[in-house]
């Protein structure tokens, strides 16, 4: 199957790179759909957020829904295809997680989304197998923090634009199946999970589809030692730090939620107001977001 990111393929790449760039959001208020109630979308509003993630694999809805209920992120998902949903070990028993700050020292006190920190950029799942890569996600503010929690957004295909056009052979060595591995996580009974290599870009060989795997932290990481490898991940920092203009930022308020394809995102540091702390929910799937829909 002729695929754009095949990086012999010159003339499907460049009218792909054409398409893509012809009417892309150029503000985070573009990226923005009113929804009057995500657990039952209207025809447009449906159209609006599928029309959204297709151009640039993501979307912000805007609602009134701020009751602290889970099926509001997992209702939406639905309408959108998405059905696989990855319990990960700190998620609820209902595979939803609930992004909050800690009160205690136990295991989701020890991991920075649990935290007020700030969050570099990442996908998420970027220390999965591939058998269980995150492909999509859906995150519902409840409440926002009193100040900070803004996040910025990016989406993986425009930082492959970027890391093409600059240099190919870039591409070509993240595209390595060991470019980034994140070693062993041990706990007190010893492996918790294995050590994890992959690629950084990869394409479903079924669907054609274009997945980034990426950290921007700098412990518990290993890059595949090569130079071309450091002037790679040194242009991807770059890049997301201060060099590109289809980066969003954006603080979801009461209401709001992303839906995306699993694009890159960070979070800035924040403060919370203790009677009502910051909560967001986050639902991560196996699934794309599917034009069909429900």
């Amino acid at each position: 199957m002729s695929s754009p990111f095949d990086l012999d393929n010159c003339a499907d790449y460049a009218r792909w790179r054409a398409v893509k760039l012809t009417g892309h959001p150029e503000r985070s208020s573009d990226l923005v759909v009113n929804v009057a109630d995500p657990c039952a979308l209207t025809a447009r509003e449906h159209s609006d957020l599928l029309a959204l993630c297709t151009k640039c694999n993501m979307a912000i809805y805007r609602s009134s829904a701020q009751d602290a209920d889970k099926n509001i992120p997992r209702k939406l998902a639905a309408q959108l295809g998405l059905r696989r949903l990855d319990a990960n070990w700190l998620a609820d028993d209902d595979g939803i997680s609930p992004i909050t700050v800690s009160q205690t020292q136990g295991e989701r006190g020890a991991f920075i989304p649990y935290t007020n920190r700030a969050i570099k950029w990442h996908t998420d799942g970027y220390y999965q197998p591939v058998s269980r890569s995150i492909q999509a996600m859906v995150l519902h503010c409840v409440r926002p923090a009193i100040a900070g929690g803004a996040t910025s957004l990016m989406d993986p295909e425009m930082a492959y634009i970027a890391v093409r056009d600059a240099n190919p052979d870039w591409i070509r060595t993240l595209c390595e199946p060991d470019a980034m591995t994140i070693p062993a996580r041990l706990d007190d009974d010893g492996v918790a999970r294995a050590e994890q290599s992959g690629p950084v870009f990869s394409v479903d060989p079924a669907s054609g589809h274009l997945h980034m795997r990426y950290t921007a932290r700098t412990r518990s990481i290993i890059w595949k030692d090569t130079t071309t490898m450091g002037d790679a991940v040194a242009f991807l920092s770059a890049l997301m730090d201060h060099g590109s203009p289809y980066i969003f930022r954006l603080t979801l308020e009461a209401g709001m939620g992303l839906v995306s394809n699993n694009v890159l995102h960070d979070r800035s540091s924040f403060q919370d107001d203790p009677k009502q702390p910051r909560l967001l929910y986050r639902a991560r799937y196996l699934d794309r977001i599917q034009m069909g829909g429900a």
